[in-house]
């Protein structure tokens, strides 16, 4: 037998989980696929606003790496990537720890015939003073429980003052006029206006005060200014104080400074300003990455230093000749870059040249909660965007989870997981108190 060669995925967001699925139905009888991830789970990183502002259990949604693994036939290996060895073509994972610090795992070495990076990235503080010891973040499930369980426990604070005669306030800010920073806020205001319903009778929905800051001229650059001007509209009469055109310059334990404006009380600070590489990628390898730390590739995904190593998704930067600059850090990117990356392996396998990757815009889209969905759709697919709003932008927003969720689980089981979320929708709590 022809010795089977070995695929090592680092990364299950929402590239990785997916491709895997694709690689070990695609070489199943030629190749090993192993995904290597730091966590037990896979929740949607679009998703994670929502398990923020509690109004999703994100146990109800979550999918275990070993069991998909098992499912789909390739294998899954905990642990965080430490370094990688080019010339021996091996990866070495950092020790797992357990709660206590204490060793699960040692350091341990998986080699790689075909290396895919999809790890990713980080929020991007742009150096301000401050950002990373007071501001929370939205990048894995871990850090949307933190922000979460700190939400519920200033508002039992702030109800408590209140019922004995104090005007006790919750004010939040959140930085970052993206798709994060919008939805989170709208989330947040549909969790204020339930709250009171859920024991917490002195906190009324006016008492949870959010600030939007966003740096540039304007929210959701990746929208046209009609249904950006919609957004803001929405936001304000839902009762959102947002502010263009405000650089933040520091975050305290109990403020923001803004340039040119009053330093603003914030019990939270929710850091959503953009997405840039990991830091500690050029610890791990001598791979070339850009100004922002994204893995530099070629037009077919290959890093421009080695041939065997692949980057997707947000850890990769990707610039198409004849375009000004990357291909934007968006789940619709990530995804069309997992299924290139398939066709590239397959490629170079049957020694053909790989064809190089083509980005399609299919427009954005922006739930406001349970308030309003609005956005573009088809981008430069049809020279243009087409503005959509209500029921048909809703369901547009929905139908990139769906296909998320068929990509992991095959068309039957995702619809069939489908079709069940309406009937635990009907029992369960609007939002997570616990």
């Amino acid at each position: 037998m022809a010795e089977r060669k070995r695929i090592v995925v680092v990364g299950g967001g929402a590239a990785g989980i997916g491709l895997c699925r694709s690689l070990a139905r695609r070489f199943r009888d030629t190749h090993d696929v192993t995904l290597i991830d730091r966590n037990r789970t896979h929740v949607w990183k679009p998703l994670l606003h929502e398990v923020a502002a509690g109004v999703l259990d994100p146990n109800l949604e979550e999918v275990g790496y070993g069991g998909h693994a098992a499912r789909w036939g390739y294998r899954f290996f905990r642990g965080a990537l430490e370094k990688i060895d080019r010339e021996r073509q091996v990866v070495t994972t950092s020790p797992l720890l357990d709660e206590d610090g204490d060793v699960l795992l040692d350091r341990h070495e998986i080699a790689y015939d075909w290396l895919i990076l999809a790890f990713g990235g980080v929020s991007n503080d742009f150096g301000i003073p401050g950002v990373r010891d007071h501001a929370l973040f939205l990048e894995d499930r871990g850090q949307a429980d933190r922000f979460r369980q700190k939400l519920l426990n200033a508002c039992l604070r702030a109800n408590a003052r209140r019922a004995e005669g104090e005007d006790a306030t919750v004010p939040i800010v959140i930085v970052g006029g993206g798709a994060t920073g919008v939805e989170l806020s709208a989330e947040l205001v549909h969790a204020a206006r339930v709250l009171n319903s859920y024991g917490l009778e002195s906190f009324p929905s006016d008492a949870m005060r959010i600030t939007l800051l966003e740096a540039g001229p304007r929210l959701l650059p990746a929208l046209g200014e009609d249904v950006v001007a919609k957004v803001e509209d929405e936001l304000t009469s839902i009762g959102v104080d947002v502010r263009t055109g405000a650089k933040v310059t520091e975050v305290r334990a109990d403020a923001v400074s803004v340039e040119g404006m009053e330093d603003l009380p914030a019990t939270l600070v929710l850091w959503a300003t953009g997405i840039r590489g990991d830091p500690a990628v050029a610890d791990m390898s001598d791979l070339e990455l850009s100004k922002a730390d994204r893995i530099l590739v070629n037009p077919d995904l290959r890093t421009v230093t080695d041939d065997h190593i692949l980057a997707i998704g947000d850890c990769a930067h990707c610039e198409p000749p004849g375009q000004d600059g990357p291909i934007p850090p968006r789940a619709q990117a990530a995804h069309q870059m997992a299924d290139h990356a398939v066709e590239v392996i397959a490629a170079l396998e049957a020694g053909r040249t790989p064809e190089p990757f083509t980005y399609r815009d299919h427009g954005a889209l922006v739930s406001l909660s349970r308030f309003a969905t609005v956005g573009s759709l088809m981008g430069n697919l049809a020279g243009g965007r087409v503005a959509i709003e209500g029921r048909l932008a809703r369901a547009a927003y929905l139908s990139l989870y769906r296909l998320h969720i068929i990509s992991m689980h095959g068309w039957l089981r995702g619809l069939a997981r489908l079709a069940a979320k309406p009937l635990g929708r009907a029992v369960r709590p609007q939002i997570k108190l616990h």
